[in-house]
């Protein structure tokens, strides 16, 4: 007897519980169920401090003698917390087939169990099984994921002195911050490279001049030779927990 651990798709009760998971291990089925199609809307969700963010997923599943539900729909972080979605829908689309759609919603400053913990940053995987009418099925385990990320800043570029003499020396300063989940503020994103990048006047694309390591507070300082006019800006690629980040540039003249 097989003892489904999800909650039916029908039920759309947004929660975020901690719960003690077995080791991580590859989907399992019996028979001919299969997702035909599981989709995302959104590949990457950067989330900061305040403002909430939304995520779809949409999945289809089919057999021959019919799918009789999808149950779970939830989302597993790597610190092993489940997110239900906040609605659920499904139809069936055909006599073999049912479509089920669940809506989440990701934020940090809640004041419940549904609060993200940084902890829970990095790759997210969705866990739920379709149920064939001749007892088949297929469960989704690890195979299907989203990547929920840490929404990270950079101020805006200081480039100094301006305008700077030809072939002087030009100092440009900034800033990389990121969204902290467990209080709720921004902090400075300490040892992290981040390009310092150089336009021309005149020209459309950035060029990377130098990397930078931040300082355990998270500020850039680069000293470059200043021999064309244009703009100056910081570039943060991002982590696996982390999002990318570019500055607002500063253009320099020449005197």
């Amino acid at each position: 007897m097989r003892i489904r651990t999800a909650a039916a798709a029908t039920v759309g009760t947004l929660a975020l519980l901690t719960f003690l998971a077995p080791a991580a291990q590859a989907d399992t089925h019996k028979g001919d169920t299969v997702f035909t199609s599981v989709t995302f809307s959104r590949t990457t969700v950067d989330v900061g401090v305040s403002a909430a963010q939304t995520l779809t997923v949409t999945a289809t599943a089919k057999d021959g003698s019919g799918i009789s539900n999808i149950w779970g729909g939830k989302l597993v972080s790597p610190d092993d917390h489940i997110l239900y979605p906040g609605s659920a829908s499904c139809t069936r689309p055909t006599s073999t087939t049912m479509k089920c759609t669940w809506k989440y919603t990701l934020e940090a400053d809640r004041t419940d169990y549904a609060d993200l913990a940084n902890s829970s940053a990095g790759t997210w995987h969705l866990d739920a099984e379709a149920a064939a009418n001749d007892h088949d099925y297929y469960q989704l385990v690890d195979s299907k994921s989203v990547k929920i990320k840490r929404y990270a800043k950079l101020t805006v570029t200081q480039a100094a002195p301006e305008p700077v003499a030809k072939g002087g020396t030009l100092t440009v300063t900034g800033t990389l911050t990121r969204a902290n989940w467990d209080t709720n503020a921004y902090a400075g994103y300490g040892s992290q490279h981040v390009a310092l990048q150089f336009k021309k006047s005149g020209s459309s694309a950035y060029g990377t001049v130098k990397t930078v390591t931040t300082d355990s507070s998270g500020r850039l300082k680069a000293t470059v030779t200043a021999n064309s006019a244009g703009t100056w800006r910081w570039k943060f690629a991002g982590t696996g927990t982390t999002s990318g980040a570019t500055a607002t540039g500063d253009s320099v003249a020449l005197k």
